[in-house]
């Protein structure tokens, strides 16, 4: 199977596929364990089983949960990814990502970090755009980037946002684009 890394289109279907790996692999080893303790004979080795069985859920929980909340989100259309790619040398394209907040998930299809700003389109219509915009804001802030943040809900308003920038050559960059890119990412699950 080919890795995908966070910003890379398909990775929200490769990172729910490897964290599900993890989770059977992980729910396998408890009830083997449990099954052990069942076979057992002394009750050492039955304490010692249900101790470890105990432990092992620990991790798979951890594992489990986030797969859980994300599971509803798939990887946008081979259209849309491909209509979005096209801009790809006008500014730095992320995909399939999932920015985790304290209030809320927002399932990011496509984002655009540009030097005039950060342009993000999300296809999931219950994420509260302007608690998303401050949230972003504020992170950028706290890493002392000044880039205004637009979250677009319209394919179509997104894509004429993309069409109306210039490439990013022509901007000074003082390495906001990656920094702005890789804050993304960290925030991305």
């Amino acid at each position: 199977m080919k890795r995908y890394r966070k910003g890379q289109y398909g990775y929200r279907n490769y990172h729910r596929k490897t964290e599900l790996g993890k989770v059977l692999a992980g729910v396998a080893l408890i009830l083997v364990q449990l099954l052990l303790r069942g076979i057992g004979d002394s009750s050492s080795w039955k304490n010692l089983l249900t101790i470890t069985a105990i432990l092992s859920v620990l991790p798979v929980a951890n594992w489990a949960s986030p797969l859980l909340v994300a599971w509803r989100f798939k990887t946008m259309s081979e259209e849309l990814y491909h209509k979005a790619a096209s801009y790809e040398g006008t500014c730095r394209m992320l995909y399939d990502l999932i920015i985790t907040s304290r209030e809320s998930l927002m399932p990011v299809d496509v984002a655009a970090v540009h030097p005039t700003g950060v342009y993000i389109y999300c296809t999931d219509k219950r994420v509260e755009r302007e608690k998303a915009e401050c949230f972003l804001k504020d992170m950028f802030l706290s890493r002392q980037l000044k880039l205004e943040v637009r979250f677009l809900l319209d394919e179509k308003e997104f894509l004429n946002c993309l069409f109306g920038l210039k490439p990013e050559t022509e901007h000074k960059d003082e390495g906001c684009i990656e920094q702005g890119a890789s804050l993304l990412k960290s925030l991305s699950m």
